[in-house]
């Protein structure tokens, strides 16, 4: 397929997705449900044949082929050769960054599809209503609809205890539109993305990747010469012999650099930024219905803040046609002066002409509420999501599935998890206030993701069988006093199975017979 045709196709399909408006009403009936998965993993195939076309053409590096044309001197070239070429430079240049913009929107696109098919897989099954055999929604779509015992006959199961939040699929760059969403974001919107994504960059400890040493050698004729060589990280303690091993005994290292790989919570650029404007555009929705019951609490004069709104609004996107348009200060001012003028003729100014003191009292507390309420609703649903993800998966799931955070790390190390050090308390209280979000608000969540990953190292390999969204609430209620009956309406387990894990965790920890002490010593050998 020529170049210019595969861009105009991808940008075509990228257009028809971003103008293909994401319905989750009723997502719990089944065909609703059917729907949505199909047609998410049919564009997820599609977009990712569209990148494996993009790369074998080049698109990943499409600026390499780009040369400074003929090999004259400069006082050879005329100035028609020289403009030219600039022109002919240009060109080249402009459809080589085509290339890399569509690129990059196809891998957003990519990413956000897998995002949201993540979320799906983790909020329904099918159970067979024959043999009962359950089934996720990609294995049932790989069946043809027909259970392993022929039935074609399901029961569709929704997974209370898994952890999904699938109202962010509507608000995800499912077109790769991720920067136009970024630019519509509202200003405390912007501010929370920034959190966000901060959070979700947080690196771990750097481990050695490579060890590049400079050296010098002697060679056959009994010359010093100079080399550089790499190996991996196997090496790092034995990289000396190595090298004397190929290069003799004379070796004289002159330099050591060591390349670490510093891996982030979530490891991928397209999905970080989907993950993120995914939360916080939903988090503005929240705002939206909640926005006006909030404030109209915490303000003394609800109306007439919302006047002051309309007038700085109304004057601050207006030019008068008799100013130059180029006058940015006869522009700001004659702003000011109206905006002043209107303020007066409603008696909002005191005779000082500065705003009257009740009504500056509720502008600070509005943005303050904006500050600490508004700006980390995202940061608390996903802070609480990824929290939850951690607590009631095992080791080997983590693994094995992609869950609902793709590219996300197995486990987390000390650095990483003081993202989740920060308590979000005012917010949490809001949201179970004002909506039908209900999370906990749990203090130094950060301590309690140490003692489960310092738990499943205790029992591996102990092949004891434990009920992983049970274990995840035992270690919550042992680790932070909550009390059971919150946890398990939160969690969706029952209060008994929690009990149950809550002994299978003080067994281990702290046995009780000689037998259960001689068990733990061989698993942990």
């Amino acid at each position: 397929m020529e170049e210019s045709v595969l861009v105009i196709k991808a940008e075509k399909y990228l257009k028809e997705i971003s103008n293909d408006d994401i319905n989750i009403d009723d997502i719990d009936e089944f065909e609703n449900f059917k729907n949505l998965y199909f047609k998410l993993d049919d564009r997820l195939e599609n977009l990712k044949q569209l990148r494996r076309d993009m790369e074998v053409q080049g698109y990943g590096t499409p600026f390499t082929s780009l040369n400074k044309y003929g090999t004259k001197s400069i006082g050879e070239v005329s100035l028609e050769e020289v403009s030219e070429n600039s022109r002919h430079n240009q060109i080249f240049r402009n459809k080589a960054n085509a290339k890399k913009n569509i690129l990059d929107r196809v891998k957003s696109a990519i990413d956000s599809h897998q995002i949201a098919l993540a979320h799906l897989d983790q909020f329904g099954y099918l159970k067979c209503d024959s043999c009962y055999k359950k089934y996720s929604v990609s294995e049932y779509k790989q069946l043809n609809g027909k259970c392993s015992c022929k039935s074609d006959s399901f029961s569709f199961k929704i997974s209370r205890q898994n952890t999904y939040r699938i109202e962010i699929i509507p608000f995800l760059p499912l077109s790769g539109n991720y920067r136009v969403l970024m630019a519509d974001l509202s200003k405390y919107g912007r501010n929370s993305f920034k959190k966000v994504i901060n959070a979700l960059k947080q690196e771990r400890t750097g481990h050695v990747k490579t060890i590049s040493p400079l050296f010098r050698y002697k060679d056959k004729n009994n010359r010093w010469l100079r080399k550089r060589a790499t190996f991996d990280s196997e090496f790092v303690d034995n990289y000396e012999e190595e090298l004397r091993k190929k290069y003799g005994k004379n070796v004289r290292i002159e330099k050591l650099e060591f390349h670490r790989t510093r891996p982030a919570i979530i490891d991928d650029k397209h999905a970080r930024t989907a993950v993120a404007l995914g939360y916080v555009r939903y988090a503005e929705r929240i705002i939206s219905q909640i926005r006006d019951d909030i404030l109209k609490r915490r303000l003394s004069d609800f109306k007439r803040i919302n006047i002051y709104d309309e007038i700085v609004h109304k004057y601050n996107n207006h030019t008068p046609n008799y100013i130059d348009s180029f006058d940015v200060a006869e522009i700001e001012k004659w702003r000011a002066d109206k905006i002043h003028e209107e303020l007066k003729n409603l008696r909002y100014l005191d005779r000082h002409d500065e705003i009257n003191r009740s009504l500056k009292r509720d502008l600070k507390t509005r943005d303050t509420i904006e500050k600490t309420i508004f700006e980390n609703i995202a940061p608390a649903l996903i802070s609480w999501d990824i929290f939850k993800y951690y607590l009631t998966t095992s080791v080997s799931n983590r693994k094995l599935t992609t869950g609902p955070f793709p590219y996300i790390r197995v486990e987390l190390d000390r650095q990483q998890r003081k993202v989740f050090a920060q308590r979000f308390s005012n917010v949490i209280d809001i949201l179970n206030q004002f909506s039908d979000i209900k999370i906990l608000d749990v203090d130094q969540k950060d301590l309690i993701l140490y003692e489960k990953f310092k738990f499943e190292k205790e029992m591996k390999n102990s092949n004891i069988k434990v009920n992983h969204p049970a274990l995840g609430a035992a270690h919550l209620h042992l680790n932070s006093g909550i009390d059971l009956q919150s946890i398990s309406n939160t969690f969706n387990v029952n209060e008994s199975k929690i009990k149950k894990e809550i002994k299978n965790i003080e067994n281990i920890k702290n046995p009780k017979t000689v037998k259960s002490k001689k068990f733990l010593d061989l698993i942990k050998k």
